[in-house]
């Protein structure tokens, strides 16, 4: 546990004794859409090193602040299962209601915030107690979970409604409602929180927001008729944004600042999820089109190895 995440524990009055952190396996975990199963990939050698039948339609997924279980959202199912990174086994299924598709994991408490697609509703669920902690109605057809760095706020997305609905932590109240591009997928903050970025998938877009006044500041359009972005993230040291392309196939680098293009990076069909390695030297895609997963050097924005896996892979987590 690092000394800032121990330092909010103990200011919110919670213990840390039980929370020691398991020892990182370096793994990463792909879910594969159309075949129920997640590829477990070696971080050191590239290579698939096992692939675990979880259940009906995974996409989303997400490792516990102390590293001890990746969750995984079944849509089909209407369940997460849970998977022991160590062992690669099923230890336990969770009841998120109807149709999870993605989440996030708070970084203190570990809750799991889902959005719920059917039911136009975002739920938070305890995976200790297996407890629906809150439920808060959102837009139509909620998909993109994102949660600030301190654990404030949380961001999810409307893809029907075209709005970013953000929500109070730990009070789990709906705070703004900001309209943005067609069919809003992903978001992700700033590492100090100030500020978030979105992308539009059907407007080929990609929107900066000030988080202080819910105002967009910026707003960037791709360019290319086959980028439906999907997946956004930070690189580490916040220089540069990175955006899932989809259809493009390739991940457009934006200056985060100005949100403009800095580079285009050719990957797999269909991009669709990114995960970016502890040290920030690393970033990988989920290429559904394509069957694989891209492993793109930061340093020099190129991709550096190809990784087969299975059917459809939607979203990936490391284990680092």
């Amino acid at each position: 546990m690092n000394p800032c995440t121990r330092a909010l524990l103990l200011g919110l009055g919670l213990a840390v004794s039980g929370l020691a952190e398991a020892t990182a396996t370096g793994r990463l975990f792909v879910t594969n859409e159309k075949d129920g199963t997640v590829s477990v990939i070696d971080g050191t050698t590239l290579t698939v090193e096992a692939t675990v039948k979880v259940g009906n339609m995974p996409r989303g997924i997400g490792i516990s602040p102390d590293g001890k279980q990746v969750y995984v959202a079944l849509g089909q199912d209407n369940a997460i299962a849970v998977l022991d990174p160590q062992t690669l086994t099923i230890i336990g299924r969770l009841s998120p209601g109807d149709d999870p598709e993605a989440f996030a994991v708070h970084p203190v408490s570990g809750h799991l915030y889902i959005s719920n697609e059917e039911d136009a509703k975002a739920t938070v669920l305890d995976p200790v107690s297996g407890k629906v902690v809150a439920e808060i109605e959102v837009g139509l057809e909620p998909e993109g979970v994102a949660i600030s760095p301190d654990g404030s706020r949380a961001i999810v997305t409307s893809e029907s409604t075209n709005m970013l609905h953000v929500i109070s932590i730990p009070e789990h109240e709906l705070v703004a409602n900001i309209l943005v591009g067609s069919r809003p997928r992903a978001a992700t903050f700033s590492a100090d929180g100030r500020f978030a970025f979105a992308t539009a998938e059907i407007g080929g877009e990609v929107k900066k927001v000030d988080m202080s006044t819910h105002e967009i500041l910026k707003v960037t359009a791709l360019g290319d008729d086959e980028a439906k972005p999907k997946d956004v993230l930070l690189s580490r040291d916040g220089s540069k944004l990175y955006v899932a392309a989809g259809r493009a196939a390739e991940v457009v680098v934006l200056d985060p600042t100005t949100l403009g293009v800095l580079h285009h990076i050719p990957v797999g069909k269909r991009v669709w999820g990114l995960a970016l390695s502890r040290d920030g030297s690393r970033l990988f895609t989920t290429d559904g089109g394509s069957d694989t997963v891209s492993v793109i050097d930061t340093a020099k924005d190129v991709v550096v190895a190809t990784i087969p896996v299975g059917k459809a892979p939607w979203g990936v987590v490391i284990d680092d």
